[in-house]
């Protein structure tokens, strides 16, 4: 007798989802609360941007994962009953995704600014224009997110 592929699928989230979205979350906090725990990291853009990413892996974790694993765990989709809900975490889950990955290359061109020979450059590895540079991302970033809401 033939196991039909979707019991193979439940099982295959159930086991390596579980263990994927528990790894990624132990991770994201670890990552979140060695960021935080230094005043050197705490005072540092580039730091500052990975602690960002950090939060967004979390956010995006928590957003993807979830309902597959309710699904693989307990049968209850949440995301055929509340069609807001179902709506929303497409929007959210595209919008830390993005956060998460323009974090991450903000970092790097901080770091090649911090190293760079010019001293103009360099002036721009500051905390004051980390935050600003974090709250424009994530502002657009959301608002690219909004079609979700509407039209999914």
């Amino acid at each position: 007798m033939a196991i039909p592929l979707t019991v193979i699928g439940q099982e295959i989230v159930r086991y390596c989802g579980t263990s994927t979205f528990a790894v990624g979350i132990l991770g994201g906090v670890l990552n979140t609360l060695e960021f935080l725990s230094l005043r050197t990291f705490r005072e540092s853009s580039c730091a500052f941007y990975l602690t960002i990413m950090a939060f967004s892996n979390i956010g995006c974790l928590g957003f993807s994962f979830s309902p597959l694993i309710m699904v693989a765990l307990i049968n209850t989709d949440v995301s055929n009953t509340s069609l807001f809900y179902c709506k929303f975490r497409r929007c959210m889950s595209q919008a830390f995704l993005g956060i998460s990955m323009t974090c991450l290359c903000l970092a790097t061109i901080d770091q090649y600014f911090a190293t760079c020979a010019y001293p103009r450059w360099q002036r721009l590895c500051n905390i004051k224009l980390a935050h600003r540079l974090v709250i424009i991302t994530a502002l657009i970033w959301i608002l690219h997110g909004i079609p979700y809401l509407g039209y999914w």
